[in-house]
């Protein structure tokens, strides 16, 4: 049984930050909160880590930053020869992230790996540019995504410029687990670091590179388009402001909108609680600006740039959501009409999945002969495939990689899902439809009336604290011995955890129902929640 008390009583002497000390003396008399925030250390994995702002070992701080940070540490120093450990940094705009990505840079910097830092805050994607582009050994990237304020994390790259895979994330555990969190750290001050030159500034040309990059994604070649559509754009209070803004622009797109509330960078997300573009509530504000400026599309990023959500005005003058599997619908169906048309689709197209993705994708990736290869749910895995494509010389092979939870990739040029490539391929394939009269309603439709309309929700169940953590997995349990589910047989089951169709083990259990419909079941990696996936063909 973890001694909680006492590592309450351990931090209560030792955590020297003035912020902490003030919250675990706050704790003192309540015990319940003494527990949550000691009886385990913040998990690590392929999705590095993620929690709650705060003191304690399961909580995000400098000190489970620095604990990670010197893991990480000595993960490079035993896999990279001297003269090649180097680490690319960014952050976002949470709370936080700027003193977390220098606390990082400090630590690396005692560890002899020369650090390359973002001056300012920027997009994940951004992030793992700079990893290929430098060719760091690794990188890290602090965010917590889409996830509510309180949240914040620490992403870890590889070489590769992709999250690592389980085997590096069980060697880096290895290594954080053996560190003392207080006593086993390396550390700098970052003005002296940074002034030695142990740690510098990524040059703003690495941005500039970037953008021009994206722009070499554009499928129209030399399609006459409509590039006027009034378009609102909200950052969220994130990354994309400068990025998306800058693409837009250069690329003709000058009739654009900033929602002003959510324009700056902050971390306490002040009109939109949770900031995640696949929710209503976090565009509120944005359609409120697109009703009142009788905007043709609302575009919206989430704080780390690496998501995207659309709003589109409908017959009625109203404006309706697409969800991530209606713009990846979309994006997938314009990308293979546009190669074909050209003469640009290579010789064996693959468009990449996860398997909670709707299975439409994969018959409209069908319909233009193009191979459909199936992951486990994030991004990573898309980023895996991209570099066993490159590894056999076939990177233009890859079309297009999507997952329903609005992230979407259509180069190898990073390896991880990118909204300024998002904003941009969904701005562009707007403005050639609207040269053409058609509405993105219209063209989604036009599939439908095609394939099948199939209808994809997404149920979040949150579980709070240990109980809640437990209960979670007890109903995994449950689901993977069930013969009937919501009142429906059981057809087929595809249980992940067993490792099943060459994809490694996941906690993750797909239902087949008699009626043609499918439920996905799998807790969050980012969020203590549990995740139902529902499709089914509407008749």
């Amino acid at each position: 049984m973890r001694d909680t008390q006492g590592l309450y009583k351990t931090w209560l002497e030792r955590a020297n930050d003035p912020a902490l000390k003030k919250e675990l003396k706050e704790i003192a008399s309540d015990e319940k909160k003494i527990f949550d925030a000691f009886y385990r250390d913040l998990e690590f994995g392929t999705g590095g880590l993620r929690g709650v702002l705060g003191a304690g070992t399961n909580r995000m701080n400098i000190f489970t930053v620095g604990k990670a940070t010197q893991g990480l540490a000595d993960y490079v120093k035993a896999h990279f020869p001297t003269a090649e450990r180097s680490v690319a940094i960014s952050y976002d705009s949470r709370i936080n992230s700027q003193l977390f990505a220098e606390r990082a840079a400090g630590i690396f910097a005692a560890n002899g790996i020369q650090v390359y830092l973002y001056k300012t805050l920027m997009p994940t994607p951004c992030l793992s540019y700079a990893v290929r582009r430098l060719n760091t050994a690794a990188g890290v990237m602090v965010t917590a995504s889409h996830n509510p304020a309180k949240y914040n994390g620490y992403k870890v790259y590889g070489s590769d410029g992709c999250q690592i895979t389980e085997a590096a994330a069980g060697e880096i555990l290895a290594a954080i687990e053996k560190t003392d969190i207080f006593d086993g750290v390396k550390s700098l001050p970052f003005d002296e670091a940074l002034s030695a030159g142990k740690i510098q500034y990524i040059a703003d040309d690495i941005l500039t590179e970037f953008i021009e990059r994206v722009k070499k994604e554009s499928v129209l070649g030399d399609e006459k388009v409509d590039k006027s559509a009034n378009i609102i754009y909200t950052p969220l209070n994130g990354t994309g402001l400068v990025p998306v803004t800058r693409i837009l622009k250069e690329s003709g797109f000058e009739n654009v909108t900033i929602v002003k509330e959510q324009e700056l960078p902050d971390g306490n997300f002040p009109t939109c609680p949770y900031p995640n573009p696949e929710i209503k509530e976090a565009l509120l504000l944005g359609l409120e600006y697109a009703k009142r400026n009788n905007a043709d599309i609302l575009i919206a990023t989430d704080p780390d740039c690496d998501r995207v959500g659309v709003a589109v005005k409908n017959a009625s003058g109203d404006f309706s959501l697409l969800t991530g599997n209606e713009v990846g619908f979309l994006l997938l169906d314009f990308i293979c009409s546009m190669r074909i048309k050209h003469g640009k689709m290579p010789k064996d197209p693959v468009f990449v999945k996860t398997i909670v993705t709707s299975d439409l994708a994969e018959k409209i990736a069908d319909s233009y002969g193009v191979r459909t290869v199936n992951v486990l749910t994030g991004f990573k895995y898309i980023g895996e495939q991209i570099g066993l494509l490159e590894k056999k010389g076939a990177a233009d092979s890859y079309l297009l990689g999507f997952e329903e939870s609005y992230g979407y990739l259509t180069g190898s040029y990073v390896r991880d899902k990118d909204a300024v490539d998002g904003v941009f391929m969904i701005a562009e394939m707007f403005a050639y439809y609207r040269k053409q009269g058609v509405s993105l309603l219209d063209k989604l439709h036009e599939i439908y009336d095609h394939f099948g309309h199939y209808v994809s929700t997404l149920e979040s169940i949150a579980f709070e604290g240990k109980e809640g953590f437990d209960k979670m997995n007890a109903i995994m349990d449950d689901y993977r011995v069930a013969v009937e589910v919501e009142g429906k047989k059981v057809k087929a089951k595809k249980d992940y955890s067993l490792g099943i169709d060459g994809l490694p083990r996941s906690n993750v259990v797909k239902f087949l129902f008699e009626d043609g419909s499918t439920l996905v079941a799998r807790p969050s990696g980012t969020e203590p929640k549990l995740k139902l996936y529902r499709c089914f063909i509407e008749k």
